[in-house]
Parts: structure tokens; C-alpha cells; sequence
């Protein structure tokens, strides 16, 4: 039995290598844009868990004696869902308008075993320094945050531009170990099974 993870993300495979485990990646191809417009009346929340359930589901049927994560994280910022920037213009654009503030770092989770599912969303606050114009400029340049959920990473380059964190570290980096092992616990099996 393995844990396999519906997801391209180096940092949600980081999270669970340092913590002991060798994910199976199997990243899911799903339409994210299509999955957020049918759920848009679901709240910000009821978003990430709608895409990371359709993740989870894309894979867990290649896999089906194995546990199957799905995740998605986005930053709600005055009350706007914001995902990956995807351009250091976009970036520049997020990082001047998220400076000096508070956000919400939401982390949807869709973990299937044996044809039981848990979803779960972890919310961790996230407050922003205030960064310098020169700074956002060449952070956005590096390239870093570019595929990142709120333009930032906290593992990385970025943390330079976080003050501080209330809720969940790993879930800031993309994959809440905390839910996990509760997943896992309801399903009857310990973190320690997956341990290499």
C-alpha cells in the first residue's frame, strides 16, 4: 500500500518525503478553471475542496488498493480567491497589492482509501511584510513564486517576505500533514504504515 499524490507540486512531494513517506506522483488532469466556475456559489472553501476532489478522483482509480491525496491551496485576500500568478507581471501586480496585509491560506484535501473519502480544508493566516518595490521586482524575477497559490512560497525564497504564520506550516506549503494523518486515522491505518 502506498500514498500516491494527484499533483505535479514539488513542494506537496517535499512535505511528504521529509516527512518519511515516497509518494507515487500522478498528477491529475482536470479543468481547474471549469471546477471553480461550477462551485463559485460554494464560497472559497467550498472551491478548494471542489478541486481537490476532483483530483483525488481523476487518480484514485488507477490505484485502487492505495491511498490517493488530492490538494489544491488558494489565498483569500480581501475577500478575493487568488490562485497562481503564472507571470512575474502578475506577480509584481499580487505582491504590491498583498504587502503589509493578512490573508487566508486555504488548503482544500480530498484523501481516498478503499472507496472511503475524507475532504477537509485547512485555513492558516498568512501576514505579509512589507516588501520593498525592489524586492517584490526580483522575487517575482527568480521565477519562485510564479506557480505558487498567493505568489509566495514559505519554504523557499519568500519566507524573507513573511512575517509570520498562524495555523498549519505545512499547509501553508501545500499539504496539510495534520489532515492527512486524520484521514488516515479514520480510515484505520497509521502514519507510520507509509514510512520508508
Amino acid at each position: 500500500m502506498r500514498i500516491v499524490l494527484a499533483s505535479q507540486s514539488p513542494s506537496r512531494a517535499a512535505i511528504l518525503r521529509g516527512a518519511g513517506v515516497e509518494p507515487v506522483l500522478h498528477p491529475a488532469d482536470v479543468d481547474e478553471r471549469a471546477i471553480e466556475a461550477a462551485h463559485r456559489d460554494a464560497g472559497s472553501s467550498g472551491i478548494v475542496a471542489a478541486l481537490a476532489r476532483a483530483k483525488a478522483h481523476a487518480v484514485a482509480r488507477h490505484y485502487p488498493a492505495d491511498v490517493v491525496i488530492g490538494a489544491d491551496s488558494m489565498l483569500l485576500l480581501d475577500g478575493q480567491l487568488q490562485g497562481k500568478p503564472h507571470t512575474v507581471e502578475n506577480t509584481v501586480a499580487r505582491w504590491h497589492e498583498q504587502a503589509g496585509k493578512s490573508a487566508q491560506l486555504l488548503t482544500g484535501h480530498c484523501v481516498i482509501y478503499a472507496g472511503q473519502q475524507h475532504v477537509e480544508v485547512s485555513s492558516t493566516t498568512v501576514n505579509f511584510a512589507q516588501a520593498s518595490a525592489a524586492d517584490i521586482a526580483a522575487y517575482a524575477a527568480t521565477g519562485e513564486p510564479l506557480q505558487c497559490a498567493g505568489a509566495f512560497t514559505l519554504e523557499a525564497m519568500g519566507g524573507w517576505f513573511i512575517d509570520s504564520i498562524a495555523g498549519d506550516p505545512s499547509s501553508v506549503i501545500g499539504l496539510s500533514l495534520p489532515v492527512v494523518r486524520r484521514a488516515l486515522y479514520g480510515f484505520g491505518l497509521n502514519v507510520s504504515d507509509f514510512w520508508g
